[in-house]
């Protein structure tokens, strides 16, 4: 199988793509993102917005309508969810191999 050229994601990447599983605004995610890793990982604003950008240019994300003008919601894509898939299986059997070994 050929591998995607887009994995293995980043930490605050692979986070954000699963925080976006539900839509939701840059704040919230950062929120989300530091309860999923039990505050092993924090993302600071301008991280977070980079993050967004760049995810949105890879069409990972969309912005999507919300009824507060203040706040931007975004949502994974299709394209998004396959990228997070193959990554979750790629950690996945790293996992399985890694449980082989005494260490």
């Amino acid at each position: 199988m050929k591998r995607n050229k887009h994995l293995p994601l980043t930490e605050t990447t692979y986070y954000i793509l699963l925080a976006l599983l539900e839509p939701n605004h840059g704040y919230a995610i950062m929120q989300e993102v530091e309860t999923m890793s039990e505050g092993n990982v924090r993302i600071a604003a301008g991280t977070m917005y980079g993050a967004i950008e760049n995810l949105l240019k890879l069409d990972w994300i969309v912005a999507v309508p919300s009824t507060d003008s203040r706040r931007k919601i975004y949502q994974i894509t299709p394209t998004g969810k396959s990228i997070l898939a193959l990554e979750t299986e790629r950690i996945r059997k790293l996992s399985t191999l890694a449980s082989r070994f005494d260490f």
